[in-house]
């Protein structure tokens, strides 16, 4: 038997790789949103809105797929098997938004999509793991790998694991799930291992014991017809696939069969990389309670501000354009931004810009402010200073999509069939 534990060794120690996975994002955002709709069956989609009848389901809650509804389903089906409001004969009534009658319970409800919003959540999760650990690779809008082998080890991943997802459900108020594992390939199954809100750990020496019973389907890079495909070779479990031949496996599906045996023997040497280098750095920070006082506002802009510019020094990024986000009660997000005729790094001309544009909003009731650097340039040599740069060009009003960080490029992930805007470029 090979004794060698699976994973990457860094400097003689095992890599400690967590994955990080919101729990049905959109809707979470949603609940974020709207806390009435916690606990209940919700759907988010694309395709309803305008008395459309088309259309697919992005995100369904827990509580919605109890009653069938899953990722990528026509809307209308969807819609038609949530549960109707009360005294009323339309399936969509409470699925369109409409109140339902005040004794009614359990009622479905569906929401459009609002990528703007759900990116601005993503960027306060994404400002928290880049605070956790020194490695982030952010491979969608709701989910991220983390090594911290250099920040925790094998001490205690645990105790890590749960500090962040306490964290991130006090800072930003969505639940999450955090697998830990040698592998990335094993955090993203432990991940997905305990969903809602889980929290799975897997040691070194128990990749393989851990795999060797899970469905087939659920091995990374394993689809649902890679998944049928291996059933029709009596390969059941993960433990099959390890056993198989990997001849066999490379003769029916290429270079993949040998990879997704790799994968099921918990062999995966990848190491957790950026994806690149990242188009923006923000920091966002919520008040207890909504505020109207100056002063308080301007006091965390000052220190926010003093965060990005740090981080940006520690990064070696130098930026063009300084914003701010403002956001309104009930959750109403805007967003101000300066752009320079140059690159710079300057501390002191972030915290200027953005107390400045937060001026507009002297008299307003705010509930959460955020600072945010963006056209980013990664020179080699020594930063760029104020010095020769004036301040010229007209202030922009940005799209939220704006605000959040990073670019997009849909992808699909083959298992859940859905497609997802990545937003952790």
């Amino acid at each position: 038997m090979d004794s060698r534990l699976p994973g990457v060794t860094v400097d003689g120690r095992q890599q400690v790789v967590c994955h990080v996975d919101a729990d049905c994002f959109y809707a979470a955002c949603e609940r974020l949103r709207e806390p009435a709709l916690r606990g209940e069956p919700l759907v988010v989609g694309m395709g309803y809105e305008d008395g459309e009848t088309h259309g697919a389901v992005a995100t369904a809650s827990y509580e919605a797929r109890a009653y069938g509804v899953e990722s990528a389903m026509a809307i209308s089906e969807a819609l038609d098997l949530l549960p109707r409001a009360a005294g009323t004969g339309d399936a969509t009534d409470e699925a369109t938004g409409t109140a339902a009658d005040s004794e009614t319970t359990d009622a479905g409800h569906y929401r459009p999509v609002d990528m703007d919003y759900y990116e601005s959540v993503a960027a306060e999760v994404k400002a928290i793991l880049h605070d956790t650990a020194d490695t982030v690779r952010e491979v969608s809008v709701d989910e991220a790998y983390l090594d911290v082998t250099d920040t925790v080890g094998w001490d205690d991943p645990e105790s890590f694991a749960a500090t962040l997802k306490d964290r991130i459900r006090a800072e930003v108020g969505i639940p999450v799930s955090v697998g830990v594992a040698p592998t990335m390939s094993a955090a993203k199954i432990a991940s997905d291992h305990d969903k809602p809100d889980g929290l799975v750990v897997v040691e070194p020496g128990d990749v393989r014991g851990f795999l060797a019973p899970l469905d087939v389907s659920e091995v990374h890079n394993v689809g649902p017809v890679t998944a049928r495909e291996l059933r029709e070779m009596d390969i059941e479990t993960a433990g099959d696939l390890a056993a198989a031949d990997p001849e066999t496996l490379e003769s029916r599906f290429g270079e993949r069969g040998r990879e997704i045996w790799n994968y099921a023997r918990g062999e995966d040497d990848r190491s957790v990389e950026p994806k690149g280098q990242p188009k923006s750095l923000s920091r966002e920070s919520a008040f207890t309670e909504a505020t109207d006082d100056h002063e308080r506002k301007r006091d965390r802009v000052r220190a926010l501000a003093a965060d990005v510019a740090e981080r940006a020094e520690r990064e070696g990024a130098i930026y063009r354009t300084i914003g701010v986000k403002v956001v309104t009660p009930p959750f109403d997000v805007n967003t101000r931004a300066d752009s320079l005729p140059g690159p710079v790094s300057d501390p002191a001309l972030v915290r200027e810009v953005t107390l400045d544009l937060l001026e507009e909003f002297r008299e307003a009731e705010v509930r959460k402010l955020g600072v945010r650097v963006s056209n980013l340039s990664f020179p080699a040599g020594e930063q760029t200073d104020l010095d020769g740069w004036g301040r010229d060009e007209p202030r922009e009003n940005r799209s939220l999509g704006e605000f959040a960080d990073g670019g997009q490029e849909r992808t699909t992930d083959e298992r859940s069939g859905q497609t997802a805007l990545t937003d952790f470029e």
